[in-house]
This record gives structure tokens, sequence and C-alpha cells, in this order.
């Protein structure tokens, strides 16, 4: 797609998703030297294997693991390409106005305590999305595990695994369930190109991933783990020009009620109804595979990790 006319906004969006998924420069606000903390585990993580630029954000520290630690955003030395939030919900939308004043491509919120958690953290949630618009940020989360690219070595979650690298991009909203199919698939030796945990979507979503794995040389087929849509038009877009040549695994738990209600109390809207969903996914080189049991291993299959 080229860069002009109506696609000038289509292309300024991108180009933020691009940098935030592979970024020269992230500061982690929220970092830590306690073992066993979320802080510490994406500290570790996003320092190894060392070729991109570290800023530790926590005013209560001076340095964290040999590097200079900074006491806010507006502190740092140079431009953020990506900002990961792990800090209280109730901090959050402060410090994403910060990254809004400082110019940030990207923030990954990986604190929970939002509209999950009722009233309180929906109001949350709301004064995030507001500033977002305000400044044009691109959001994953808020309560979300991180992503990993294995191929350029970039991972920013507090995950304890580094998968290898692979042909098989896997997007999840739920956290717990796409860090258990990914602890499966590295038992497995299944390699990555991608593992995203969405968390609750405020902004990017599916359709959005899809669009940015369409130009990725190392994505040959995606799966979705998705208890929601979002944006259901942008989402059919994507899908429909990735599926023309490589297959797109949906694994959508919202056929059956147990796990209808689970899907609602993790993120307080229902899921669209399993029929409706599966005759707009047929058709266009979607796999549906129902619920999480031995349909979600044939997207592990050895045709589709085909470079």
């Amino acid at each position: 797609m080229g860069c002009d006319g109506p696609e000038i906004e289509w292309c300024m969006t991108m180009g933020s998703i691009k940098a935030m998924f592979d970024p020269q420069t992230i500061a982690l606000i929220g970092a830590s030297d306690k073992a066993g903390s979320v802080g510490r585990a994406i500290l570790d993580n996003i320092l190894y294997p060392g070729k991109r630029k570290i800023f530790p954000v926590n005013p209560n520290q001076e340095s964290l693991l040999d590097l200079k630690c900074y006491p806010s955003l507006s502190s740092l030395p140079e431009h953020v390409d990506l900002a990961v939030i792990a800090t209280p919900a109730k901090t959050v939308a402060g410090i994403v106005e910060e990254c809004g004043k400082m110019g940030v491509d990207g923030i990954t919120i990986i604190s929970a305590g939002f509209k999950k958690i009722g009233a309180e953290g929906k109001k949350l949630e709301d004064e995030i999305s507001e500033i977002r618009k305000e400044y044009g940020l691109r959001i994953i989360g808020p309560n979300c595990v991180g992503i990993i690219r294995p191929h350029i070595g970039l991972n920013t979650s507090f995950l304890k695994v580094n998968p290898a690298p692979g042909n098989i991009a896997f997007i999840s909203q739920s956290g717990a369930l796409g860090s258990s199919i990914l602890d499966w698939a590295i038992n497995a030796q299944i390699g990555f190109s991608l593992f995203a945990s969405l968390g609750s979507m405020i902004d990017i979503d599916f359709g959005d991933m899809i669009d940015f794995l369409g130009d990725d040389v190392h994505t040959r087929s995606i799966m979705l783990y998705m208890e929601g849509v979002g944006n259901a038009k942008k989402f059919m877009s994507a899908a429909r020009g990735f599926a023309r040549n490589k297959p797109i695994f949906i694994i959508k738990p919202g056929r059956f009620m147990e796990s209808a209600r689970a899907t609602l109390s993790h993120t307080v809207a229902m899921a669209l109804g399993h029929c409706h969903q599966r005759r707009r996914f047929w058709g266009h080189g979607h796999r549906y595979l129902d619920g999480t049991g031995g349909g979600a291993g044939q997207a592990f299959r050895p045709k589709y990790q085909r470079a």
C-alpha cells in the first residue's frame, strides 16, 4: 500500500506499530531488581541479548543491574520507541500522558486492575483511552503479558521463556492461556515468529496485528486465541488480505457457555455468537478450531511452519 491521499493515516499508524515491534530504545517504567517481581522479570528479558538501549525508570532507584536508573520519562536522554509500563493501575494514566508529551512511539501496558475489577478500574481505562486519542499513541494492553519476537531477540514480557525462532505468529487476548499454549509449544520444540498478548485491547487489536504480520517475512501462519474480535470490520479486512496466501487459525472459547462466562469475567465483554462468527470466518482462508483441546495442535503442523 502506498502513502498517498487517504492511505497517509494508515501508513503513519503502521509506522508507529513497526517502531514499537522493533524498538531500538526501550523505557521500562516500574523497573526493579527485586527477585520474583514483574519489573525484574521484564528487565531481565529486555536486556537480553543486549542489542538495544534500555532505560529503567524508577524514582526510588539510582541504578539497576549496572544500568543508570531514571526518575521519570522526561529525564531520559533519548527518544523512546517503546515504553513498557509495569506500575500500579492508578499511576498508569499519568505515565501514558507523559509518554504522549515525550513523543513515545508505542506503549505496552502490563499493569492489571482496570475495567476487569469494576467501575473504578473502568474509569481509569477510559482515562487512558482519552489520553491515547489526544496524542495519537499506539498501545498494547492493559492487562497483558507483552510481546516476544525471537527472530530479532525482543522479549518485553515477564514470562520466563524465550521460544526459538519459527514461522508461526501466536496472538492471544488471554495472557494466562496464551502463556500455557506457549509453554506447550516450546516443549514440543516449535518456534515462533511472534507471540503477543493483547489484554484488554483498548487500542491495538487483532486487525492491527494481522496487518503488521502481513509484511513480516518470518510469519507463514497465524494462530489467534480470541475472546472478542475488537474492531470486526478492521479484523475481517486484515484477515482476508493475509489469508489469501497464508492460513489463520482461530481458537474461540465462546462456543461453550462455561467458556463464555469465563470470557465475560476476564474482559467484561461477551464474545459474538459462535454461529455468527463461524459463518463470517469460514471461507476466507481461516481454520476455525473449537475450544483449546486437540484442535489447537492443528496450527503447529509442520506444513504451517515452513519458511
